[in-house]
């Protein structure tokens, strides 16, 4: 029910600043206005305490009343928006709030709209909102519904923040997953020669995936070619084959999932691909024994060690995907109570052992109630933590009471839905409203963190009161707080450290979109079918899914659209249907980036774009689309536009006009218009090639809102260096720039730069050929940057002390660094890169003994450059004992003058380097041969597993 009152929140905040004195309506209206004003919010006070009972728990009566009100709200907020933008949204600057439009376009009402159109539309929308707002009250009151709460009246703090990152979500499964690797792979290494399988069962939140993710991770670099790929309960048969043959080699399949081959081809093409390779493949959440049987008729049966891993909830699948008396099944178990414990206590306290007396006894009670299921220790561990606080005492009583009876084997689902459904009513509003959205992504989808957040954004879902704050810098924070309840996961974690894209466990997909469906907040259709509970009901997000071609058989109107805000698509489809764009008066995200490919005989019309003026995101990325329509200069409310991977070649001039843009992805072969200056909004500018649009190097400097950038100066007029280089001094809130100059352009580019204070990462990785500094630049120093988080340069001639200045970055956590020669002993320091977690250094030999104990104390991948006969000798000490927290070693050996024994030794030495390191990192190796090849080119490419690459 919280819904309705979220709904009104937005719809309250305009009506107030329509009723502000000095805005001067016309009576009528003003009258208006503020009689549906007092009648809403009172509304609103009602809903509020509602708000905080779970559906199930209110009369049928108030669910009903609650959603009118909800619809209320919503068409309110529609034609208060309509309004706004119909009387002058168009012209002039950037308002930079919502009293500054009203006030801008609302003063001129009485002299140019005071019988028009717009002003008639809005009264009587306002006079259709009284009666009905007046009609609900009465409703209320007739039927005497009841909106007392039936909770117990104790509530939980609804902030649970900072949980420690290293929570141990190995725990309980370090022995089983020891256990299974060694029936995979016997301990001296050799294996049995046939395709074996292990399907891994259990019910949902055991920590299949975990456990066997882990499994893939540890033995992956043992195997030629290796996939993880998740399947789901309403799989796409074509695209799990695409992900499997991308997850295989992701160079050769690159370009798989644009490519239109059915499922006959691309099963052929696995098999071939398998024929001569010994592979690892995961297959995850497998839920039919007939899909199980598409994708093992794909894999070929080599006698070449394989190994296959399935995991499903469903015991006749595991036992459908065992074919020799080799294969096995391992039943997942709850967790014991002491790894219950320990895994509750490292979430909460960070050990076991700093559990205050006074909790220990509820502790336990909480943790029966768990029944040893990871997913609900977790979940439950991170309601009893606010603000770095452990939680009185009181609270724990009352999560305690909360849970009822418990997880029991046989109702497992039921219960984790209940466990689950505390944490979504424990957090505050605007978090309920940003979970509740991700419902509007498939299974197993894998959503990309930023481009959530620029979501979340057009949704209106991120406010601030102080000018000053970012909202994008919210929407992260917002982001963080989720993935710190673990209500999202993260899927693809950069060197950083940082999560990139994040997916949701299926358990809590089915929660928010049960939920989601009981408010109308998303309507799904998947198969033909709308998950919705009654489609007479106006749908607010229309998200379609895994429809194939089907959809333009769909009987949509135009009163099913009219009221639709969010239209996304994720399935190939043929677009016969997208001249019902025009249909969406309201729309505010359109995101067509997974409709279709490059491939298709047709391709995406945006005939009707233009007209959607409540439009703030457009995502194109990777779709069929080869234009943008020449009046898309009128959607003057948009805020994002990504055409990323699509085959347009030129933005249209009416682009410039978008001064609302905040967000702009291209390409770096799209040409842009002249006049990109007057974009002043923009903080995002990403793949801006200058030798296609010359002219965009003056303008530059007008962008000073610009926060992240992205060119690429390949072929360059140098005539224009001296101009970006002043651009470039102009962008003082810049943090994050990636630029490509090709080769000997960098020094001249960078010699008088002066880096704004707040730069955070700086990528100077050349596209084409390495993007040289002859030395490093001076400006690379921790007083000038003391914020800068990554750091990927190239030089070619690399002083002795230079590594130890790079290393006194105080926030540096991510180091590529490619050298051409070293000239002198480089020198490190004991405190030498206190913060870095990935280092990768390239084109000289080193060796971690160059790094002495105390340095690199954070480090979790470390890759680098060797003489193989260097280590075989013993000349150089391969020991990684004093770096404590290494997971993953990268090594290139230098062929050049070792010999072939000398080879095997070495990684022989690597190896039992890394079985003495007490974390066990696991050990790539790959071999560099430079003969009599210039030294100059130097950027060399890991390879996984043991290969030859000739520079």
């Amino acid at each position: 029910m919280e819904a309705a009152a979220r709904a009104l929140t937005p719809v309250l905040r305009k009506l107030g600043e329509l009723l502000a004195k000095e805005y001067n309506l016309e009576n009528r209206v003003k009258k208006g206005v503020q009689s549906l004003l007092i009648e809403l919010e009172m509304m609103h006070a009602v809903l509020r305490e509602v708000g905080k009972v779970p559906p199930d728990q209110l009369q049928e009566p108030v669910r009903i009343w609650a959603g009118k009100v909800r619809d209320l709200s919503c068409d309110m907020e529609d034609a208060v928006d309509d309004f706004l933008v119909r009387v002058g949204e168009g012209s002039g600057s950037k308002p930079t709030d919502m009293r500054s439009r009203v006030n801008k376009f609302l003063k001129k009402i009485t002299t140019l709209f005071g019988k028009g159109k717009a002003l008639h539309q809005i009264c009587d929308a306002i006079k259709e909102a009284q009666d009905l707002a007046k009609e609900l009250a009465e409703l209320r009151k007739k039927y005497e519904l009841d909106m007392r709460s039936t909770s117990n009246g104790a509530t939980i703090d609804p902030r649970v923040l900072a949980l420690q990152k290293d929570v141990g979500e190995l725990v309980g499964l370090d022995r089983t997953r020891d256990e299974l690797i060694k029936t995979l792979i016997s301990e001296d290494g050799s294996s049995k020669e046939q395709l074996k399988t292990i399907s891994i069962v259990g019910v949902g939140g055991l920590g299949k995936t975990t456990l066997t993710k882990a499994v893939f991770e540890k033995i992956k670099s043992q195997f030629d070619c290796a996939a993880f790929v998740p399947v789901g309960q309403n799989p796409d048969i074509k695209k799990v084959f695409k992900d499997l043959l991308y997850g295989l080699n992701k160079g050769k399949f690159n370009d798989i999932h644009n490519t239109a081959r059915d499922e006959k081809l691309l099963m052929e093409e696995i098999s071939e691909f398998l024929v001569d390779k010994k592979y690892l493949v995961v297959i995850d959440d497998i839920w039919e024994e007939e899909i199980w049987r598409f994708i093992n008729c794909a894999l070929c049966k080599n006698k070449l060690h394989s190994r296959v891993i399935t995991t499903t909830r469903n015991v006749s699948v595991s036992k459908a995907s065992l074919s020799s008396s080799d294969d096995m099944i391992h039943k997942m178990k709850p967790l014991s109570d002491e790894d219950s414990q320990i895994l509750f206590h490292r979430r909460i306290f960070q050990s076991k052992e700093k559990c205050p007396e006074d909790l220990q006894a509820v502790s336990r009670e909480i943790l029966k109630k768990c029944g040893g299921v990871p997913l609900a220790i977790i979940t439950i561990a991170s309601l009893l933590v606010s603000n770095q606080r452990i939680k009185q005492k009181e609270e724990w009583m009352h999560v305690h009471s909360s849970m009822g009876r418990g997880v029991t084997e046989g109702g497992i689902v039921k219960d984790m839905k209940r466990i689950l459904s505390l944490s979504y009513y424990d957090l505050p509003s605007h978090l309920k409203t940003c979970l509740l959205y991700l419902s509007i992504f498939p299974e197993d989808f894998e959503i990309e963190r930023d481009w959530l957040i620029w979501r979340w954004l057009a949704e209106g879902f991120i406010h601030c009161d102080k000018e000053e704050t970012r909202l994008f810098e919210i929407g992260e924070s917002y982001f963080n707080e989720l993935m710190n309840r673990s209500l999202i996961q993260p899927a693809e974690i950069n060197e950083e450290g940082t999560v990139v894209t994040c997916r949701i466990h299926d358990m809590v997909l089915d929660l928010i979109c049960s939920l989601s469906s009981e408010e109308n907040f998303i309507s799904i259709l998947d198969n033909d079918n709308w998950h919705a509970p009654n489609m007479q009901r106006k749908s607010r997000r229309l998200s379609l899914h895994n429809i194939k071609a089907k959809v333009q058989n769909h009987q949509f109107d135009s009163t099913s659209l009219s009221k639709v805000r969010t239209f996304a698509v994720f399935s190939p489809v043929t677009c016969d249907w997208l001249p019902f764009l025009s249909s969406f008066q309201f729309l505010r995200v359109l995101d067509l980036g997974n409709c279709g490919s490059h491939k298709s005989s047709s391709g995406i019309s945006l005939k009707y774009v233009g007209n959607l003026i409540h439009l703030r995101y457009l995502g194109l990325r990777n779709a069929d689309v080869d234009e943008l329509p020449t009046d898309i200069g009128k959607l003057q409310l948009l805020q994002t536009l990504d055409i990323t991977n699509t085959i347009i070649k030129e933005l249209p001039s009416s682009v410039v006009q978008l001064r609302n843009l905040i967000c702009l992805c291209v390409n770096y072969n799209v040409r842009l218009p002249k006049g990109m200056g007057k974009l002043k909004s923009l903080e995002v500018l990403n793949e801006v090639g200058l030798s296609s649009s010359p002219h965009i190097v003056k303008e530059l400097s007008h962008l000073t809102e610009v926060r992240t950038l992205d060119v690429d100066c390949y072929n360059m007029d140098e005539d224009l260096i001296d101009i970006l280089i002043k651009s470039l001094g102009k962008l003082h809130k810049l943090q994050n720039l990636r630029i490509d100059f090709g080769v000997r352009l960098m020094d001249r580019i960078f010699e008088s730069w002066v880096p704004p204070p707040n730069l955070r990462c700086f990528d100077s990785h050349g596209l084409f050929s390495p993007a040289w500094f002859s030395r490093l630049p001076k400006w690379v120093n921790s007083s000038s940057l003391p914020h800068l988080s990554t750091l990927n340069i190239e030089v070619e001639e690399l002083q002795g002390d230079d590594i130890q200045i790079i290393g006194m970055l105080p926030a540096l956590r991510f180091l590529r660094l490619l050298a051409s020669r070293v000239m002198g002993r480089l020198v490190v320091r004991a405190d030498a890169f206190p913060s870095a977690r990935c280092c990768m250094l390239r084109g000289f030999p080193t060796a971690p003994c160059l790094f002495p104990p105390g340095a690199m104390p954070r480090v979790q991948q470390f890759e680098f450059e060797v003489s193989a006969s260097s280590i075989a000798s013993g000349e150089v000490d391969c020991g990684m004992g004093h770096l404590p927290s290494l997971e993953h070693v990268e090594v290139c050996l230098e062929h050049e003058n070792s010999s072939d024994e000398e080879m095997e030794t070495a990684k022989a030495w690597l190896r039992r380097a890394a079985e003495a390191h007490p974390k066990r990192p696991t050990v790539e190796t790959s071999m560099i041969w430079y003969s009599h090849l210039s030294n100059l080119w130097r950027n060399v490419v890991p390879i996984l597993g043991d290969g030859y690459v000739l520079i």
